[in-house]
């Protein structure tokens, strides 16, 4: 079987840089709503360095209320379309709907980002099959508008995630997946407590370890690291580099952020200082 293209090597990630083209995310919501300026940016963070944009037209924070096909249709299709008639950069689309991944992937996006782990659309699998699509898979307790009213596991949280990825992974391959087409993601901040999040970062290595499929992580701004450090806005900047710095160091494969250029330098650095660890001990 031929490898995931989406594997880090030498500990360097891939960065994926998040588009979101509505006017309600929690962090940048409305800042692209604007086709022109959704391709300036999605250019801006391709030169400063990520190598996938993640295109999103529903929200997905807590409590968001959902979108018709249609409208996120609208806001997703012409933006795609412009930056792969512009760029050559691996372009994502995160949607839960099938038929707004089968435009997408139409108009020139490579990979299905699903936060529903390909459950809340049975013929999200049928489309990816048809058009040849990475997929994510992440784990997500509950959906966007009642997963952070109580998160809760009856065991480590590591397992139940575990357990929920080879439920999937036996799923999507049974129904004509290959492997080497699936990326997991153990959803930060979907349906999980601060210390889930901090415990699923901590123990990122052993996702790897166990499935030997690419991961991706995304931690970027959010509220578990706004409560750990009493941090608001930019200055959960600082939290996400000192978590990107850690899956960095930890072989995570792709990390999905939204200041990308400062994120390209925070996990090129720790890169470095690994690629002379490991050349020291070959010298040693």
């Amino acid at each position: 079987m031929t490898e995931s293209a989406f594997f880090s090597k030498s500990n360097t990630p891939l960065i994926m840089g998040i588009l979101n083209v509505t006017p309600d995310s929690f962090y940048d919501g409305g800042e692209y709503t604007d086709i022109a300026a959704a391709v300036k940016h999605a250019q801006e963070m391709a030169e400063y360095g990520a190598k996938i944009i993640d295109v999103g037209g529903e929200s997905s924070r807590p409590g968001a209320e959902p979108v018709d096909a249609q409208t996120e249709c609208s806001r997703v299709i012409p933006v795609i379309k412009e930056i792969a008639g512009r760029h050559d950069v691996t372009i994502s689309i995160d949607t839960t709907k099938a038929v707004v991944a089968e435009e997408a992937l139409a108009a020139g996006a490579s990979i299905i980002n699903d936060i529903s782990g390909m459950r809340f659309d049975t013929r999200m699998v049928s489309v990816a099959k048809e058009y040849q699509a990475d997929v994510v898979v992440m784990h997500m307790q509950g959906t966007p508008q009642n997963m952070q009213d109580n998160p809760h596991y009856t065991g480590w949280i590591i397992d139940e995630i575990s357990s929920f990825f080879d439920q999937r992974i036996a799923y999507l391959e049974k129904q004509g997946i290959s492997r080497n087409k699936i990326i997991l993601d153990p959803g930060i901040g979907f349906g999980k407590t601060v210390e889930n999040n901090l415990d699923i970062i901590a123990h990122c290595d052993y996702f790897k370890q166990r499935f030997k499929l690419p991961l991706l992580i995304g931690p970027s701004q959010k509220s578990f690291i706004g409560h750990t450090l009493n941090a608001e806005g930019i200055d959960r900047v600082w939290g996400t580099a000192a978590v990107i710095a850690y899956l960095t160091a930890a072989g995570t494969d792709i990390i999905r952020v939204h200041h990308v250029r400062e994120m390209v330098l925070v996990s090129s650095m720790i890169s470095r200082i690994y690629e002379r660890k490991r050349d020291s001990v070959v010298m040693g």
